[in-house]
């Protein structure tokens, strides 16, 4: 996976990417913190009993209040990291992988060509970038224990305690069903936005400014919430599922299908949406932008 990655990525795209991810988690980190809705937590500061979070807004007022600020960015540092590298590899590589499934002579890119090359370069992502997804969780449960009763007292600290207790291997953990979801999430976002800006450019809607960005990105945004939410309430309740209720992953998905029907793997819609959805457009419009002053400068 290193040397493609490095044969392919061009390091003009690497950085370009990474800076524009880099802004999204700069702004958007509290977008984060919603998947806590609807759930209760003992907080180290409230003893009385645990705290309560409802709804988007009520989540981060209850944050604010209960926490303090800071809160809203806890485990920044280690997002920084996960977006540099795992944004770097996944949106820098799509480009050079999409000529590469492309026909030699093809007047035009297919659509199967483009889903090809954000499953790859998103599977690559994960394969390359999974330690930094498995810090970044654990560093931000580790942040809402007690003082007293938390593991890491950093990122470097967290990635050499995962691997001192869990060997290697412990970085990697959750690979397989973190590829499959941000294969699709990957295909949701990056083609997505490359078909909606081609069909507005080609109708003459829109010129490649940032309206015709914010429109895509926008787009992009909704159709990847709308294909990344089952995976991730799947993912979620069996994640937090007791032992031995449910066999598998299959098994959770087919009691949630019973018990809730289709609706239930929409549940947290809304602040999915908010957080992918500018997600999408804070990281593609930086990137247009970041890339138009580049070929500038370079002319």
């Amino acid at each position: 996976f290193f040397f493609f990655f490095c044969f392919f990525l061009p390091p003009t795209s690497a950085v370009l990417f990474g800076t524009g991810e880099t802004l999204h988690i700069s702004l958007t980190a509290p977008t984060t913190c919603c998947p806590r809705q609807g759930t209760a937590a003992c907080h180290p500061c409230h003893s009385a009993g645990p705290t309560e979070y409802r709804g988007v807004l009520g989540t981060l007022s209850t944050m604010v209040r209960t926490e303090g600020p800071r809160s809203l960015y806890s485990g920044l540092v280690a997002g920084l990291q996960r977006q540099m590298s795992f944004a770097s590899i996944r949106i820098g590589l799509y480009d050079s992988v999409k000529q590469l499934y492309t026909p030699k002579g093809a007047e035009s890119t297919g659509l199967a060509a483009r889903l090809l090359a954000g499953v790859t370069t998103g599977a690559v992502a994960v394969a390359c970038a999974q330690p930094t997804d498995v810090v970044k969780v654990r560093f931000q449960a580790n942040g809402a224990m007690p003082e007293s009763g938390r593991r890491y007292s950093g990122t470097v600290d967290a990635y050499r305690t995962i691997a001192r207790e869990e060997g290697v291997r412990g970085l990697w953990r959750g690979t397989l069903p973190n590829i499959t979801r941000n294969a699709i999430v990957n295909c949701g976002e990056l083609v997505t936005y490359d078909l909606i800006k081609d069909a507005l450019l080609r109708a003459q809607l829109m010129t490649d400014n940032v309206p015709c960005h914010f429109v895509a990105a926008f787009g992009a945004g909704f159709c990847a919430t709308v294909v990344a939410s089952p995976v991730d309430v799947v993912k979620t309740r069996y994640m937090n599922a007791g032992p031995g209720q449910y066999r598998n992953a299959l098994s959770c998905l087919l009691a949630l299908l019973m018990q809730d029907g289709i609706a239930g793997f929409y549940k947290g819609f809304v602040p999915s949406f908010l957080r992918l959805g500018s997600w999408n457009v804070v990281m593609f419009i930086s990137y247009e932008q970041l890339q138009r002053a580049v070929t500038l400068a370079q002319s």
